[in-house]
């Protein structure tokens, strides 16, 4: 949850507040955290960053109390001469995309300076991963000098005088003595390249993701027009947050202009131009148990900020958090008023039963967790460069259609999402020991041509083959299991150190030491040893 506070009576002159108001707030989804004369207090979950800024709550709440509904439409000017950002191969590997506009046309005072910082903060610790997915800037346009370009040099060619700071330093020694870039150095680490943003006059804006310069890259008071980036790897997702940005500055009274990028190829940004998506009111039925009519839709949907015409809905460019039907599912669900949907009981005589299977899972968690692992619950779907990374074959590869984010193959086993923990926690306290049960997939005969089962992952790190084999006898020998272990070769795993583990005469699963050609490509420093079992032939035994 994010926590955000506005002042009271900027509030009040969109929205007056009483008890009902107040009501509202929370029906819209929002927690009103406090209240009192000077500010409200709100908590907005994650996935509506749109919501963080003062103009952006404004805005959508007034549609969800039936003002200024529907797609609220913005005028984005054509890039003038120079307004372009070259980006330079050299980032292609460290941080590869950018997306940039410029904003004219504003007065700052200090709350909307503080609104400004507010929205990058909170962008940068939910949507960004702390800085690790995306990382935003905001400079004062009257500083710089366009064009722009973006590009990676080395360390010691680095050099400008951070934010708040008055020695110039170069790229390592903001790492090693800046405050942020202390907190963010292991974003940087192990490149022997930095990106920075440089004006056409060869000045330093920034070092993305840690700092901007304290001569190119601070707005005040006297600030009338900015230019803005965003930076990271994944582009749809920087051109939503760029949105989000620029939105809450035009709604601040400020001209949006575009900037041409040249990446090889020509891209403008920002653009908002609505996504149209397919809606099916049998569905929206369906899932909210509801009797709702094309007519209901045409009155909801425009309260949740949205166009809606004969089963097509507009969504807002700056949504980064409508991904499938059943996202505006849930935005009807918010209109119409969960306090209007009674709840019933269903016209059936059954007699409930705890499933073989999850008494499994339930025993097998609390064998592990009592020898001291951390349950991990990880997503579904992988990266494809993960696929690549961790050799899962093209031809096993099961792609999603019509992906909205990077994650776009369903995982073939648990062993990529650990090694992903893994790397992701690389810098924290060892040792690391944990587990997963989770549903795998795999290509099968099933109707929908993708068959599900469940697989138990245990990985200990540091560790060894013998270490993990001990947890293995342990943990068989308390479910009354007798099994074997044959010599077999996994790419992932080192040669010798590896076996396939067999129940029945049938091999269900592996256990070994990763590979250090495995380590490194995930960037893993310590030594790793793995087992990874399907639970179904476990699972039928005790049925």
């Amino acid at each position: 949850m994010a926590s955000i506070k506005f002042q009271r009576k900027e509030f009040e002159k969109h929205i007056k507040l009483n008890k009902e108001m107040e009501e509202k707030i929370s029906m819209f989804g929002t927690h009103l955290e406090s209240i009192s004369n000077d500010e409200i207090e709100l908590e907005i979950l994650p996935n509506r960053p749109d919501l963080f800024s003062f103009q952006g709550y404004v805005r959508a709440f007034r549609a969800f109390l039936g003002k200024e509904t529907g797609l609220k439409k913005y005028k984005i000017n054509s890039p003038e001469k120079n307004f372009k950002v070259k980006i330079d191969s050299s980032v292609k590997n460290i941080r590869p995309y950018t997306t940039c506009a410029i904003v004219k046309n504003l007065n700052f005072n200090d709350e909307k300076i503080k609104e400004i910082i507010d929205i990058q903060e909170k962008l940068h610790s939910t949507l960004g991963r702390n800085r690790k997915k995306l990382a935003i800037g905001v400079y004062p346009l009257e500083k710089i000098s366009l064009p722009i370009k973006y590009e990676a040099r080395k360390p010691q060619e680095i050099r400008f005088i951070p934010l708040e700071m008055t020695e110039e330093m170069n790229g390592l020694q903001i790492l090693q003595r800046h405050p942020t870039g202390r907190e963010y150095a292991k974003l940087l680490e192990g490149y022997d390249k930095f990106p920075v943003f440089v004006d056409a006059k060869g000045e330093i804006l920034s070092m993305p993701p840690i700092i901007n310069s304290h001569e190119t890259g601070k707005i005040t008071l006297q600030t009338k027009e900015v230019f803005i980036e965003c930076s990271g790897f994944d582009f749809n997702i920087l051109k939503k947050t760029l949105n989000i940005i620029v939105i809450a500055l035009a709604d601040m009274g400020g001209k949006v202009y575009a900037m041409d990028l040249d990446y090889g190829k020509k891209e403008q940004t920002p653009d908002l131009s609505p996504e149209t998506m397919k809606i099916n009111i049998e569905n929206v039925n369906k899932l909210l148990g509801l009797s709702l009519k094309e007519k209901d839709l045409e009155k909801l949907l425009p309260r949740m900020g949205y166009d809606y015409v004969n089963g097509k809905v507009k969504v807002p460019a700056w949504r980064t958090d409508i991904l499938h039907e059943v996202d505006i599912i849930e935005d009807i669900a918010i209109a119409y008023g969960y306090d209007k949907i009674v709840p019933e009981i269903q016209n059936v005589s059954t007699v409930g039963n705890e499933s073989i299977e999850s008494k499994m899972r339930s025993k097998l968690s609390e064998i592990l967790v009592g020898l001291g692992l951390l349950e991990l619950s990880s997503y579904h779907l992988i990266k494809g460069s993960e696929a690549k990374t961790s050799k899962v074959r093209e031809e096993n590869r099961i792609e999603v259609m019509d992906s909205k984010t990077e994650y776009k193959i369903l995982r073939n086993n648990l062993l990529v999402p650990a090694l992903r923990a893994f790397s992701e926690n690389k810098d924290n306290e060892y040792p690391q020991n944990v587990f997963e049960i989770g549903t795998v997939f795999s290509k099968g005969n099933s109707e929908s041509g993708v068959l599900e089962r469940t697989n138990l992952l245990i990985a200990y790190s540091p560790s060894n083959f013998t270490r993990l084999k001990q947890t293995l006898d342990y943990l068989f020998k308390t479910l009354d299991i007798v099994y074997s272990l044959k010599e077999s070769k996994k790419e992932e795993l080192i040669e010798g150190r590896n076996g396939a583990i067999i129940l029945g005469g049938k091999e269900i699963g592996y256990v070994g030491e990763v590979s250090p050609e495995t380590l490194n490509a995930w960037n893993i420093k310590m030594p790793i040893s793995v087992l990874e079992i399907s639970l179904e032939d476990i699972f039928n035994k005790f049925r």
